[in-house]
């Protein structure tokens, strides 16, 4: 008998935690315990994915497309990589500084017979 005492001491020790866990604070604590694990199972990917679109989002907004070549760059320089263009100057115009005019397409409807 002391053998098996000394061998499942965990299971003793947690069949008598849930022995006395249960009838105090019901079996309404178990579920709850294992619907948050499950929650944060769902949660978990959930956020890495948001890290990823936010980060996907920060760098799309670093890059730069050269006007002269068309060569991409990060940002982070100054002269184009490719053919030495000035960036700075061929950045991406602000769209609030930008009248309508410049960014609407005019079409003339004829009727044809």
């Amino acid at each position: 008998m002391h053998y098996f005492l000394e061998a499942n001491k965990r299971l003793i020790t947690y069949s008598l935690i849930m022995l006395i866990v249960i009838p105090i604070f019901g079996i309404n604590l178990v579920l709850h315990f294992l619907g948050n694990i499950l929650i944060l199972i769902f949660l978990i990917p959930l956020l890495l994915l948001l890290f990823v679109f936010i980060g996907f989002n920060f760098y799309k907004s670093k890059i730069n497309t050269c006007k002269n070549c068309g060569a991409i760059s990060l940002g982070l320089n100054e002269t184009c990589m490719n053919c030495g263009a000035n960036l700075n100057d061929t950045n991406k115009i602000n769209q609030l500084d930008r009248k309508p005019s410049e960014s609407t397409i005019e079409i003339k409807a004829e009727e044809v017979k």
